[in-house]
């Protein structure tokens, strides 16, 4: 991979979810990748943590961190105090999770409460991704409101599931607020009952609880508009001047906003406003908030969504699609860890107010081109104000690798 001057590779993977893999991993350390996943001891967990399935961070180069699950062996059952929310994409609902939190729910153990969102199922994620989101975060209120000893939450989302989720957390983002003769309390948004304060923090909580994982699973952060950002349509010049003015009339309004044509054209499109820090929403500062931000992207064999919005880059920062999986993991073939960068953007001038316009009335192949290199650079800027660690998937070598899309949930549920 060609990293931007932000960007360099880390010295682990991102996730491990059990002791079994713990070997894997120690291999990684002695190839110069880093003790990812293993204690300092080898075999215990580390000082100062709890064990029993909870998800440990270890310090990594340039602040990045690893997660890992150790298995602990509780006598009795406990009581879950991290929620782990899956979010499905688009015509989808909970039954495409169904493998993945079976298994997770074996590797993660009793502190974990995993629980599949089925407010957005099939048709209904065709709302707009507003609407979408704010259904998710309302669930996400309900679970927690009736679990009082959830204290953490972390969300795995999979392709426009994770736009789903980037809206919510923003609407489940807490306000810190100070009381006199106490120390920052933030509150959880609720709509029914009194307000409750579980975690104080000063990049605040999300619903009220310690945000630690933001995962997603070939999400199009950058919307779709844009030479093979939608893959299925062959990169043809026809197709994607088509797709766009077609895309509102077969997914509604969801398809506008992936396609950033949505609303008046004096406004920045939806997925511009979520590349920002709004006064009624603070999109960024949710992102902020969790200890850990992960992309998982395919380089190639998605038919829906494309390498380059999946996994935050430039075209210039593409290179030809690696094939060789790093050690003990297959399919994935790079990871890389991109420092937050500081950035004026994202903003919405008028010369992009007129590129809008002229793409929602004529969306030939230069206006369409124009306005998203536009969009696209200024979401960049937006969304690269927080670190993320990039995850490059590459199905070439499975029995089907046409079904990329989909297999990526089975490669982070495995990973390997």
């Amino acid at each position: 991979m060609v990293p931007s001057t932000a960007c360099s590779l880390p010295h682990g993977l991102s996730l491990g979810f059990s002791r079994s893999y713990n070997s894997r991993l120690l291999r990684l350390s002695r190839t110069g990748l880093g003790a990812a996943c293993s204690s300092p001891s080898g075999s215990e967990s580390p000082s100062g943590l709890k064990s029993a399935g909870n998800l440990y961070l270890y310090p990594l180069s340039r602040g990045s961190t690893v997660v890992c699950s150790v298995m602990g062996t509780p006598k009795s059952k406990q009581e879950p105090d991290h929620l782990l929310v899956l979010v499905h994409g688009i015509m989808a609902s909970p039954k495409d999770w169904t493998y993945g939190e079976a298994v997770l729910k074996r590797r993660l153990g009793d502190n974990f409460f995993i629980y599949a969102s089925s407010s957005n199922n099939y048709t209904k994620t065709f709302d707009g991704i507003d609407i979408a989101g704010r259904r998710l975060a309302n669930e996400v209120l309900d679970v927690v409101n009736k679990m009082p000893t959830l204290r953490k939450i972390s969300f795995l989302a999979h392709s426009l599931g994770g736009l789903f989720a980037r809206y919510a957390i923003a609407v489940l983002h807490s306000v810190e607020t100070k009381n006199a003769g106490q120390s920052s309390a933030l509150i959880v948004p609720t709509t029914k009952g009194p307000p409750k304060s579980r975690w104080t923090s000063g990049l605040g909580s999300i619903a009220g609880l310690q945000p630690i994982n933001f995962i997603t699973l070939a999400t199009p952060h950058l919307g779709v508009r844009g030479r093979n950002q939608l893959p299925f349509l062959q990169g043809l010049s026809i197709l994607e001047k088509l797709a766009a003015p077609l895309a509102p009339l077969i997914v509604g309004r969801t398809g506008a906003q992936l396609f950033l044509t949505d609303g008046d054209p004096s406004k920045p499109p939806l997925l511009l406003q979520m590349a920002s820090d709004c006064d009624d929403k603070k999109y960024i500062l949710a992102l902020a908030a969790f200890k850990n931000r992960v992309l998982y992207a395919n380089v190639s064999y998605d038919h829906m969504v494309g390498w380059r919005t999946s996994s935050l880059r430039r075209e210039k920062d593409l290179i030809k699609p690696l094939h060789r999986s790093l050690d003990g993991y297959k399919h994935i073939v790079n990871v890389e860890y991109c420092s937050p960068v500081s950035s004026e953007g994202p903003h919405f001038p008028s010369k992009a107010a007129r590129a809008k316009e002229a793409a929602q009335r004529t969306p030939n192949r230069e206006n369409t081109e124009g306005y998203h290199q536009m969009m696209e650079e200024e979401m960049i800027h937006g969304l690269q104000k927080v670190g993320w660690k990039k995850v490059d998937v590459n199905f070439h070598s499975s029995f089907w690798p046409y079904s990329a899309h989909n297999n990526i949930h089975v490669c982070l549920v495995l990973l390997g």
